[in-house]
């Protein structure tokens, strides 16, 4: 069947079957279908939208839910546009065809494609990222959740380090990331309680730190931890006491597999992300390095189309002000439905920033003088993001005298 009008389809996916919906440009429905999430739901699929004339040079644009999965990547194959669909804007739509509120899978598949019949220039389709893009996109994103699960299991150890073992703190508080460190983590599987602890001798110490790693200053190190111990302290019950420091172990093992993950998948960021070609641009603005430049590229992909100007990009990270107004009355605040990912790296970005760039250094306090104390570094941010949009779009490294000239003339005047 030849593609006379325009063909619009929509998905409402689910864990094990999903429905389609197939719509002209009037709104008539052409088709519908209840696939299997398997190789062959996929390739009924695929025929069902060849039959109504999806080729490689004029594929079927397609609406679903999700960004994610198997069968958004057989979609993707091509030169298919595929769109991902809010759930909750879906919802809105659903309210434009039954006031009921009635709902089912087939209807919601029929809503998605008149989405698109209708409203698809309102919409932002997949970037065409490289698979390189997709594959550093998700370990950078996998290394960013296994390092907050890390955090996440330190701080419930911490919490249950105060109710019966107080030491350990003490002890480990001088070291960086104290409850994370492999020195720490064999002190208390050596010492689970605090009355095991005060009986460590300084060979058994000595033995806990060179398991870990360590080089140098074991003597001292040792003495130090052994004085910390054996300090007067209060204690719960021995049999409570016993019993908590059993659980510390469980939890102990959680954050060393935590801990192990982040690591590997830190490792696994260091050897793929310098292979992509936009990372040389990336790495060569200040505050960014593999790790933090590998989220960066993660959210921006590297289809250049995908923002039309760079503040679209604000936008979406969420590190330009948004307007409210209303009749006499207006506010500028900040965004709240932004990328958080792009969020959250930005804010690293521009806190690493202020201490390697002079330039982004007296952006940011100069800001702060004026009185801009809570949006100063995401100001920062801003204008640090803007930068990396245009070296990106035209394959240049970062210039500190093009990025922040008035700080540069102002070093060039006191040289």
């Amino acid at each position: 069947m030849g593609r006379d009008n325009l063909i619009y389809c929509g998905i409402d996916w689910a864990e094990r079957t999903h429905d389609v919906a197939l719509v002209d440009d009037t709104g008539q429905l052409l088709a519908k279908r209840h696939i299997t999430d398997d190789a062959a739901g996929y390739k009924l699929l695929l025929d069902l939208l060849a039959e109504y004339g999806d080729t490689e040079e004029n594929p079927i644009p397609v609406a679903i839910e999700t960004s994610r999965g198997l069968l958004v990547a057989v979609l993707r194959t091509g030169r298919r546009q595929v769109f991902a669909i809010n759930p909750m804007a879906a919802a809105r739509y659903r309210d434009r065809h039954s006031v009921s509120r009635k709902k089912s899978d087939p209807g919601d598949a029929l809503v998605l494609a008149n989405i698109l019949r209708t409203d698809m220039h309102a919409h932002r389709p997949l970037p065409a990222d490289s698979d390189l893009a997709r594959a550093i996109a998700v370990l950078a994103r996998a290394q960013q959740d296994a390092t907050w699960n890390r955090q996440q299991i330190a701080n419930q150890l911490r919490s249950l380090l105060r109710e019966y073992y107080p030491a350990a703190l003490s002890a480990f508080e001088p070291w960086k990331n104290g409850l994370c460190r492999p020195e720490a983590h064999e002190l208390l599987k050596a010492a689970p309680t605090p009355a095991q602890a005060a009986r460590l001798s300084r060979t058994q110490l000595h033995a806990a730190l060179k398991r870990a790693g360590r080089k140098r200053g074991i003597e001292a190190e040792a003495e130090r931890l052994r004085e910390a111990f054996r300090a007067d302290w209060a204690h719960q019950p021995p049999l409570v006491e016993d019993a908590l420091g059993k659980q510390m172990l469980a939890i102990l093992g959680q954050l060393e597999a935590a801990s192990k993950a982040a690591d590997d998948l830190a490792q696994a960021v260091d050897e793929a992300f310098p292979q992509h070609p936009d990372a040389e641009v990336i790495l060569s603005f200040p505050g960014l390095g593999n790790q933090l430049g590998a989220r960066v590229l993660a959210e921006l992909g590297d289809d250049r189309n995908r923002f039309a100007d760079a503040r679209g990009l604000k936008a979406y990270a969420g590190a330009s002000p948004i307007t409210r107004a209303s009749g006499k009355k207006s506010s500028i605040t900040r965004r709240w439905v932004k990328n958080d990912r792009l969020n959250h790296a930005g804010y690293l970005w521009a806190f690493s920033a202020i201490t390697a760039s002079p330039g982004a250094k007296a952006h940011y306090r100069r800001r702060r003088d004026a009185g801009d104390w809570h949006a100063a570094q995401r100001n920062l941010f801003n204008r640090m993001i803007g930068q990396l949009y245009h070296c990106l779009r035209h394959n240049q490294a970062y210039d500190e005298a093009v990025a922040f000239p008035e700080g540069f003339a102002m070093q060039a005047a006191v040289a």
